[in-house]
């Protein structure tokens, strides 16, 4: 459901049931996948913001912090900010979802 929103909005996105494990890809599988097809990894996991920040693992990192969103709700704050993310994604290697909207960081290790 949520590619198909990313789609709506003009993203290119998969679903990591489209790898060989499926819903049990190791985070450094998915990590691996991302970049060599240069895709950025949309996650809740915060696992994945340590390794992008430390090792620059995804490359490109899509953070989820909204919390229990409800699905519906999550979708419309997508939707409502896809202008902002298409333009952070220019710049930024790390985007952040929050509540509030959408900030776009840099990874400041030097990566």
């Amino acid at each position: 459901m949520l590619c198909d929103i990313l789609h709506s909005v003009g993203f290119e996105a998969v679903h990591v049931d489209v790898l060989p494990k499926g819903d049990e890809t190791p985070d450094g599988d998915i990590a691996d996948h991302a970049d060599r097809e240069g895709l950025m990894v949309m996650t809740k996991d915060s696992d994945f913001y340590h390794s992008h920040m430390i090792r620059n693992r995804p490359e490109k990192l899509f953070l989820i912090t909204t919390g229990n969103l409800k699905n519906r709700a999550l979708f419309d704050h997508i939707r409502n900010n896809a202008v902002t993310i298409r333009l952070l994604l220019k710049t930024c290697s790390y985007i952040e979802l929050t509540n509030g909207g959408v900030i776009g960081h840099s990874n400041e290790m030097g990566h």
